[in-house]
């Protein structure tokens, strides 16, 4: 269920329930952030280092609160778009005649904010969890206990960067990659409790640290649970020692990226013979999962060493291993001795945020992820006019057209190819804002009295809406993010450009902003989505979303060499972390904010031509509109950012640091020389200049 799905990710702190300024008052939102020419600081040389020349100031100004992993340009809007969903769940929470969705998201808010309730009650809901797991008394039981704990806690259809984030393996549907409209099974690595495999076989003394680290905090878990030190102590290494092995046949991320690597396509009774340990029939009559015409098993050598674990360790060994995934994915929804165990690990130890979120939020984050579209509904009617929709609209139509005529106009691509090139930008479908049909959730049977009991209903429908893709036509208009979410994203097997409501607001959208801050701000973060399409990923897919070389053998050698000065350019050490970068790992990315500021400068310069105004006069504001376009576009990611959060994300995340999202892609850029008066020799002027796109 790897899917070659490419987002934004404005800061890697949102993924560590770490993004917003410090709490505003209780009935209030903050002010939105907003690009002035004024927060430039004009005693730093922009063609020396353009992020610190815009985002000095900024940063010395907001420091990163207690509870954050970082705090950006983008953090106030994350809190504003909270504030409006808790005060419609309150709302929904009071209305005690509520009925259909208004009932439910009351209910679940409600009993996510009984946190007395969950103190009282968190370790019986847990007891009674454990008992399944308990219950296992030979292997053959293992199908029974995964279906269960696949129905329970959320994760098991939705494949990462690294792994699915789920106990032993993922299941879900997937497009097959060779026919975009086939809906089959995927089988996904998984079954690792921390981030990814490096985590268990790098032996620097940092992971050794993490390492035993994580080893106190299963042990905790346990105690938490009922066991006895000692045993919890012996149950944290078999966690390990399972974890480790499995690691160890894990593909790495940076092989991920090319879906040809997930591409392995297995009958029912191949992926039953290679895993004849495991009940698979069992299992699938369990989680109710439809019979596909055929799984890609992203990580066929990961799959055998299930097997080999399956056969080699002892009952007990499994049942400890399925009792901790209990607990981990029970964690959150239990009283606070729990949550605060688990933060320790997951946001302290990992991330650096030295304290936890105050639980309205975390709660919303939580309803958010649960009951995303009934939420969405309420926030889109505060937040995002019809004519903010229209002028959205426009941007993405200036930016494709940006593209077509680029197209056109490339020197080291064949006429063959552009003929293809320009036949998936128009068939890339665009989605803005929100859904034109919202989920139905009335199937959802919840309480205001049991957190962990509401968390698993809401898991297993989504498991189940997902299963039940298998086999279907292929639904081109769903949504894989909510209206609130401040994010973006290209499907590549849909050939779609996606943009929630929830980004299209300040710092980086509003009606009301001059074109220079919109083509800089959103304007980037389109051409960035809209060039994933054709970045080193997506450019292996056709118009349909299916997986076809359409390009000629010296464009494909021509796209290469671009792609690998790009690649070369990202990687680098970063002595303050003590991580390398790897270009590799981030280059799809890399080579969308490079194509992305390229194409809303091009967007830009046709709408001044249109406008019959000049984008190199000094105006009103004392700079030009060009330096106010790549002023507006650093600026949306100023942020400053702990150590370690930073350092968790060169490790497993597929975006670059945010200063090097501002200088790398400046420093491709004649614009931008052009823009500052940049001479050859000066930093952001990077030599040779690498571009894509």
């Amino acid at each position: 269920m790897k899917r070659v799905l490419s987002a934004l990710i404005i800061s890697a702190a949102f993924c560590v329930m770490a993004a917003a300024q410090a709490p505003a008052p209780a009935d209030s939102a903050p002010k939105l952030e907003k690009f002035e020419p004024s927060i430039v600081d004009k005693s730093k040389d922009p063609c020396h280092d353009f992020y610190q020349y815009t985002c000095t100031k900024w940063n010395a100004d907001h420091p990163i609160p207690a509870d954050l992993g970082s705090n950006g340009t983008a953090t106030p809007l994350f809190l504003y778009n909270q504030t409006i969903l808790r005060d419609t769940l309150v709302k929904a929470a009071a209305n005690k005649s509520a009925t259909g969705s208004e009932r439910q998201i009351g209910d679940y808010w409600q009993s996510c904010m009984d946190q007395s309730g969950r103190n009282a009650q968190g370790e019986v809901w847990l007891k009674n969890e454990l008992k399944v797991a308990d219950g296992l008394k030979s292997k053959q039981d293992l199908a029974r206990v995964l279906a269960h704990l696949h129905l329970s806690f959320p994760g098991a259809w939705q494949g990462s960067d690294n792994q699915t984030d789920a106990a032993l393996f993922g299941y879900g549907p997937t497009q097959d990659f060779k026919v975009s409209s086939k809906v089959v099974g995927g089988l996904d690595q998984g079954g690792l409790g921390m981030p990814n495999r490096d985590f268990y076989l790098s032996n620097d003394e940092r992971s050794t640290k993490t390492r035993e680290a994580y080893v106190a905090h299963v042990q905790k878990m346990f105690e938490l649970a009922g066991d006895p030190a000692d045993k919890a102590a012996a149950e944290a290494k078999t966690v390990l020692a399972i974890e480790t092995e499995l690691a160890k046949a894990q593909m790495d991320n940076v092989k991920r990226r090319d879906p040809a690597n997930l591409y392995n396509t297995r009958t029912y009774e191949q992926v039953k013979s290679a895993t004849p340990s495991f009940g698979w029939d069992e299992y699938f009559k369990l989680i109710n999962a439809p019979k596909p015409e055929f799984y890609i098993v992203s990580t066929p050598a990961f799959m055998e060493t299930v097997e080999q674990q399956l056969k080699t360790r002892s009952v007990d060994d499994w049942r400890t291993y399925l009792r901790w995934w209990t607990i981990h994915g029970s964690a959150n929804a239990l009283g606070e001795k729990f949550v605060d165990a688990n933060f320790e690990f997951y946001n302290h130890t990992l991330a650096g945020v030295p304290k936890m979120l105050p639980l309205w939020r975390r709660c919303v984050g939580s309803e958010d992820a649960a009951l995303g579209e009934a939420l969405g509904q309420a926030y889109v009617n505060t937040a995002f006019p019809p004519e903010a929709k229209a002028k959205a609209l426009e941007l993405v139509k200036d930016l494709r057209t940006a593209l077509s005529k680029e197209i056109t106009e490339l020197d080291w691509m064949s006429p063959e190819t552009k003929k293809q090139a320009e036949a998936k930008l128009q068939a890339m479908e665009q989605k803005i804002g929100y859904p034109d049909k919202w989920r139905d959730y009335s199937s959802v049977k919840l309480t205001p009295s049991n957190f962990l009991e509401n968390r698993k209903a809401t898991t297993a429908f989504e498991f189940h809406r997902q299963l039940n893709k298998i086999g279907r036509p292929l639904d081109r208009t769903e949504w894989g993010m909510t209206p609130p979410t401040i994010n973006a994203y290209n499907d590549g097997q849909m050939n779609s450009i996606n943009f929630p409501a929830g980004i299209l607001q300040l710092p980086f959208f509003s009606p009301d902003q001059d074109a220079p801050a919109n083509y800089g701000g959103i304007g980037m973060i389109i051409g960035h989505e809209i060039i994933h399409g054709f970045d080193d990923q997506g450019r292996k897919f056709d118009l349909h979303g299916n997986m076809t070389d359409w390009w000629t053998p010296q464009d494909s050698k021509n796209y290469d060499e671009r792609g690998n000065c790009i690649a070369e350019q990202y990687t680098g050490d970063t002595p303050d972390l003590g991580v390398k970068r790897n270009g590799r790992l981030t280059q799809g990315e890399d080579t969308a904010d490079n194509g992305g500021i390229h194409l809303a400068m091009l967007a830009l310069e046709e709408k001044y031509k249109r406008d019959g105004k000049s984008l190199d006069e000094v105006d009103s504001t004392g700079t030009t509109p060009r330096q106010r376009f790549y002023e507006a576009q650093a600026f949306g990611w100023c942020r400053n950012t702990r150590p370690d959060s930073e350092r968790l994300q060169v490790q497993t995340n597929p975006h670059s640091l945010a200063r090097y999202r501002v200088n790398n892609p400046v420093s491709n850029q004649p614009e931008f020389w052009k823009a500052f008066n940049c001479k050859k020799g000066d930093a952001m002027v990077h030599t040779p200049a690498c571009q894509v796109w």
